[in-house]
């Protein structure tokens, strides 16, 4: 089961631009997370076209962000992304007719619709600033350095 992994690979590298405190370039950003510059690019298009991160040309040009961390919540991000499939699971549709299969997938889509729901609602409470936060804490509690 393949996973879509650009969400998580999004808030890793928007905070590091919030920590950089300066503009860093695709291929900066892609060595943190050991992915391609276009890749990279490819991520940052929405985000730009939402006013999440900005580029900034010249010389000592690249991405920063554009909006304070405690003003871009999960769920902007996830929007900005173009909204990717929460979910692996789906529902059959092999034989349409058959009232065993129309049940589980009514079961299965009021269950992936509930659960999607709460996840929304938990995107929308987080802050890029909360997740900076909650990892500088956790090191801290662990001892190490950020």
């Amino acid at each position: 089961m393949k996973t879509n992994n650009s969400f998580s690979a999004t808030l890793h590298i928007l905070l590091h631009l919030e920590q950089a405190n300066k503009p860093l370039t695709s291929e900066q950003m892609g060595e943190f997370i050991q992915g391609n510059p276009a890749f990279i690019r490819k991520l940052l298009a929405g985000l730009r076209e939402n006013g999440i991160v900005c580029a900034v040309k010249g010389h000592h040009g690249g991405w920063r962000l554009c909006r304070a961390a405690s003003e871009v919540s999960l769920y902007d991000i996830y929007q900005a992304l173009g909204a990717p499939g929460l979910f692996a699971l789906g529902n059959r549709s092999d034989n349409p007719a058959c009232l065993v299969e129309k049940g589980v997938n009514r079961m299965m889509s009021e269950t992936f619709s509930e659960a999607e729901a709460q996840i929304m609602a938990r995107f929308r409470q987080l802050t890029l600033q909360d997740i900076g936060s909650d990892f500088i804490s956790y090191f801290n509690e662990k001892g190490q350095n950020v």
